[in-house]
């Protein structure tokens, strides 16, 4: 068996804490694109290398940066005056065997795929400027990728935990079904920019919302705060029918609005994302890999959207140890709260970890020893699984924001 430390904590979960705070970038919210889009890139890379080359090949496309453009939004259809610009950046391995690799085309049209699979009014040819500053990759790296065990490629650690709060339910839900078909066929005036911020004061929840509204549906100022109204008094009927068990949940959306100020009261844009005009994205700004920026929960710094699934464990520790967490809280009885924790010592194999460790909240009354058993089981188990883990991720099959 390998090292691996499972310990009992008495702290109270973040459901039992007094105060919550959870907040969820939304999928056209400029940091939620860039994550995206360069996880886009990064499996489209990672398909051609196996394709081309029969292995993934280094590379790393975490430093995607979002420069938003300029735009002149008003009621019944503002114009796009300057594109944005998506700077697509850091390493890759650009040649095989002597031969060129089109990593640029790749990366560029996985990136166009994802905008007009998601972002309903953007079209990456016309309002998206795409800036290449992705390079080869030091030939240390490199080379080890060709090793016949390839190791971490850093000293990092990635934690997870099980399972979410109501809160965090909630507000992940909230923000899924606002950017869902359903919905958007619904209120087609609202655009994919939508960021949540969930705040739980003992058993009463408070959601401030920010959506875009895309304004060739607005007629004019009236028609804005019409349906906005409309947005609020549906979203509040689907909110009482999924309600768990919060006494009172409170809804506010687009509180910077202030009809006596005309156009520039209202939250307008053209293509439905404020990176059209207003704010800009990075890779590494938005949600973790459970979708969620929750305060008061272990977190990781890295940015996991982008990076290779092969050896960098910024991104493998992060999803396996929320994956780990998950399949301890469904699989081991008795278990109130885990968190998960790997941490790697670069150049050592990704399935031998420095350490792997749990923390585990029991259920009242429950005997420690057999959920400490269980659960070490559980961690060995995804480690032994690392290759079909990677395999897996390399693919897509694991979100990462």
């Amino acid at each position: 068996m390998k090292h691996i430390t499972i310990e009992k904590t008495l702290c109270p979960s973040v459901a039992e804490l007094q105060i919550e705070l959870v907040e969820r970038k939304g999928l056209g919210h400029p940091d939620t694109i860039c994550d995206s889009v360069m996880e886009a890139a990064s499996i489209a890379l990672s398909g051609a290398y196996l394709e081309r080359c029969g292995r993934i090949l280094h590379h790393n496309l975490d430093k995607g940066l979002l420069v938003a453009g300029r735009t002149s939004p008003k009621p019944g259809g503002g114009d796009v005056l300057e594109p944005m610009r998506f700077v697509m950046g850091d390493r890759a391995t650009m040649s095989w065997n002597g031969s060129p690799l089109p990593v640029y085309d790749i990366v560029e049209s996985a990136a166009k795929t994802w905008i007009k699979n998601n972002l309903r009014f953007v079209d990456p040819n016309r309002h998206v400027v795409f800036q290449h500053e992705i390079r080869p990759g030091s030939s240390e790296l490199s080379d080890s990728f060709s090793r016949s065990v390839i190791g971490a490629n850093d000293t990092s650690a990635g934690v997870g935990y099980a399972p979410l709060s109501e809160t965090e339910s909630v507000v992940l839900d909230t923000e899924r079904y606002l950017n869902s078909p359903a919905f958007k066929r619904l209120f087609p005036e609202t655009g994919e920019d939508i960021k949540i911020m969930g705040f739980r004061d003992g058993r009463n929840l408070d959601l401030t919302i920010a959506m875009a509204f895309v304004d060739r549906f607005i007629v004019d100022g009236a028609d804005y705060f019409r349906k906005k109204h409309a947005v609020g008094e549906h979203l509040e009927a689907w909110l009482r029918n999924t309600n768990r068990s919060f006494d009172n949940i409170g809804l506010l959306i687009n509180t910077l609005d202030d009809p006596e100020r005309g156009e520039g009261g209202m939250y307008l844009t053209v293509l439905g994302t404020s990176a059209e005009g207003a704010d800009g994205g990075e890779v590494g700004r938005g949600n973790r890999v459970n979708g969620l920026i929750a305060f008061g929960r272990p977190s990781s710094l890295e940015a996991a959207a982008g990076k290779n699934p092969v050896s960098h464990v910024g991104k493998i520790y992060n999803v396996l140890a929320r994956k780990s967490a998950e399949r301890i809280y469904n699989e081991v009885p008795g278990v109130k709260d885990v968190v998960v924790f790997y941490c790697s010592r670069i150049g050592c194999p990704i399935d031998e970890p420095l350490s792997a460790s749990a923390r585990i909240v029991p259920e009242h009354g429950k005997r420690f020893e057999p959920i400490r058993r269980e659960a070490a089981a559980v961690i060995e188990s995804e480690l032994n699984g690392m290759n079909g883990f990677v395999e897996q991720l390399a693919r897509g099959c694991f979100r990462v924001c």
